[in-house]
């Protein structure tokens, strides 16, 4: 038989290397931003077109490269940083592998103009298709101009799975964000199709994150600082105030590189667990300073994901130093133990608390309202009250259930459970449940999951025909976004449109919501659009969702009637009637359950009858 293994073809074992490194424009800039920075940069300009397909271009004013370094840089494992193996163990710049320019250059066409400060003339350099194709002179200024043009233009199935630009565009703020964040000291710029999206001066952390993630976070920032012989930590968290529903503003860097790390994530989150609910989210920006040998960079292509010599001392050390910060910063309750001495003179101090005088307080209504749940807003009833029909001065809240008119047809549900809704009794329970009767037993129903339901499965339907309804709002709501949202909200705006959102560009990351869908209630535009921009970010990461799906589940979970609120007996028997009329009653956008069925059986056998 004839041998059949052979080497590959030089361009062919490039292109599978430059998957490991190069997988859509945002992989490049990142290569390229991090080359920059090691240069000894300044001032780094990036420069984008059709969202970086067509080009990815990085100026910086750092040191540049003599004729032999630029020639050189483009060929595998090609690097200055790495002499011997122990170097790899003490490495604090950004790109050390020798593979990001052979890498760009076998899935592009790269130009590359160089120059060093000793030198009369810079070095001009095409290559395509990982070979050299021109290499001359060049006038220029001291520092490095590097293009990449047409990616993957010779891999046309790998180019066919990139998204769309403004997907492309969101990757590409993405990592620029976390170099910046990185390095306060450089002048960024960057620029989309010649716009300029960013104009970051060069500053201090603090400032650098207000310019980044928002004017929002300028008076609600809390400085983290401490210093041992093993590790420093520094940076900045959010007060609690701040806190997010999803993930999003949340930044590790350890010896100046970004980094992915549910382990350290949940340091953070421990740090704030009293004071924050459980689905909320703090932002933080901190920086782990300690020998690079004590931590290995050098476990993933794109060097986001680490290990370090001793875990367990990294995570108690990063809760320590938040809880710190926050302690110092009277962000955390504390308990004065200083009292005024006349206060303990006082009779109700001085004098004992009897049994007798215990068994008066806890019968009267006040004990009650403070120490029983769901009691704060309880009124004894009384047949002399006027306040008998207090509840039907108010409106219905925002966060509950819009009802329509239930007429006398016959219930949905009916042929679920036996009963019309209309003929029996429903109850809440823990203001959370909705108890519905049943032939065989009773069904237990998730209020806010079977509000999700009903209102996700009204929102598909709308976005399948024809663009929902949308009322013009009276007074157009000015939305002032971060670049990064800018480049989230021009993805989904159309897509917003077919939900009955009309927002239009108003200047640079600026926008302005003229309509809402018609039957929802106004002066609440802001917060919606904001937390659908804050979810989206969160839901985009699953690439088994489509944008308007993302949408509409965004949605329908935002408006859905929450766990806590209490619902009249109409409201209930309206949202099981909408329940069992959906597709799929039983399970939520999310797959969890709807409701579950308790059986008469069932029961008996609970109580051993």
């Amino acid at each position: 038989m004839p041998d059949s293994i052979f080497l590959l073809p030089d361009h062919i074992a490039n292109q599978i290397a430059a998957g490991e490194v190069i997988q859509r424009p945002a992989s490049a800039v990142k290569e390229l931003l991090e080359n920059a920075v090691d240069s000894g940069a300044t001032d780094i300009k990036l420069i984008l077109l059709d969202a970086g397909k067509a080009l990815v271009q990085v100026i910086d004013n750092g040191s540049g490269m003599t004729d032999t370094d630029a020639r050189m840089s483009f060929e595998r494992h090609a690097t200055s940083k790495i002499r011997n193996i122990d170097d790899l163990f003490h490495i604090r710049t950004m790109g050390f592998r020798g593979e990001a320019l052979a890498s760009i250059a076998a899935v592009a066409q790269v130009e590359l103009k160089t120059k060093r400060a000793d030198q009369d003339a810079g070095t001009y350099i095409e290559v395509e298709n990982s070979e050299v194709k021109k290499q001359e002179p060049v006038a220029m200024p001291n520092g490095t101009n590097i293009a990449m043009k047409n990616l993957f233009f010779n891999v046309p199935a790998r180019r066919n799975f990139l998204k769309s630009n403004a997907a492309e565009t969101r990757h590409i703020v993405d990592e620029f964000t976390r170099v910046a964040l990185a390095h306060p000291h450089i002048l960024f710029t960057m620029t989309i199709n010649g716009q300029q999206m960013f104009h970051l001066e060069a500053g201090s952390l603090k400032q650098r994150i207000v310019q980044l993630l928002g004017n929002q976070y300028n008076a609600k920032l809390v400085t983290v600082k401490e210093e041992t012989d093993y590790m420093n930590i520094t940076g900045f968290v959010g007060k609690p105030d701040t806190a997010r529903k999803t993930r999003g503003d949340q930044y590790f860097f350890v010896n100046n590189r970004f980094i992915k790390s549910p382990y350290l994530h949940h340091a953070v989150m421990n740090a704030f667990q009293e004071l924050l609910p459980a689905d909320s989210f703090p932002l933080y920006v901190l920086f782990i300073d300690l020998d690079p040998a004590r931590v290995d960079v050098n476990v993933h292509p794109t060097k986001q994901e680490i290990k370090f010599e001793d875990e367990k001392l990294i995570y108690a050390f990063v809760q320590a130093a938040i809880k710190h910060a926050l302690a110092q910063f009277s962000v955390t309750p504390t308990l004065d133990f200083d009292l005024d001495a006349s206060i303990q003179q006082l009779p109700s101090i001085q004098q004992p608390f009897t049994e007798r005088k215990q068994d008066a307080i806890s019968s009267t209504p006040i004990f009650r309202g403070f120490t029983q749940k769901n009691q704060a807003h309880f009124i004894e009833k009384s047949d002399k009250s006027e306040l008998r029909h207090w509840k039907d001065f108010y409106t219905v809240d925002s966060g509950e259930l819009k009802v329509e008119s239930v007429g006398k047809a016959e219930s949905p549900v009916k042929k679920e459970t036996g009963f019309d809704t209309d003929e029996v009794e429903v109850f809440q329970l823990l203001l959370q449940y909705i108890v519905v009767p049943s032939a065989a037993g009773y069904i237990l129903i998730h209020q806010q999951a079977a509000h999700e339901r009903v209102i996700y499965e009204k929102l598909k339907s709308a976005g399948k025909d024809k663009p929902m309804a949308t009322q013009r709002t009276m007074f157009p709501v000015t939305l002032e976004l971060t670049p990064a949202d800018t480049a989230i909200m021009e993805e989904i705006r159309q897509d917003l449109e077919l939900l009955g959102y009309l927002v239009e560009p108003f200047g640079k990351n600026s926008y302005v919501i003229q309509g809402t869908p018609a039957d929802t209630e106004p002066g609440n535009e802001k917060h919606v659009v904001d937390i659908l921009l804050d979810q989206y970010k969160h839901f985009s990461n699953d690439l088994k969702f489509s944008k308007r799906e993302i949408l509409i589940r965004s949605l329908a979970r935002q408006q859905a009637v929450k766990t806590g609120v209490r619902l009249t007996e109409r409201e209930m028997k309206q949202l099981v009637n909408d329940l069992f009329a959906c597709e799929t009653p039983n399970a939520g956008p999310d797959g969890s359950p709807t409701y579950l069925e308790f059986k008469k059986e069932q029961l008996d056998r609970m109580f051993n009858r």
